[in-house]
């Protein structure tokens, strides 16, 4: 089964923690949102991708 990542875009407000914390799996647009690299699914170390989402300083990263 395969990780779900989602990111919510209206609470997300660019501090880009989750792309220093995961970067072959979080990036940040040209506005400084996250959002995710295209083909992450290659990259997905879950220990880096829940440490993204706990450093999110507002919660903007959920797993499913």
């Amino acid at each position: 089964m395969q990780t779900q990542i989602s990111i919510d875009r209206d609470r997300c407000i660019g501090a880009g923690q989750c792309a220093l914390t995961a970067p072959k799996v979080f990036t940040q647009d040209d506005d400084g949102f996250s959002e995710l690299l295209p083909g992450y699914e290659d990259a997905l170390d879950g220990a880096m991708v829940k440490e993204a989402v706990r450093a999110c300083p507002v919660q903007a990263i959920s797993l499913g």
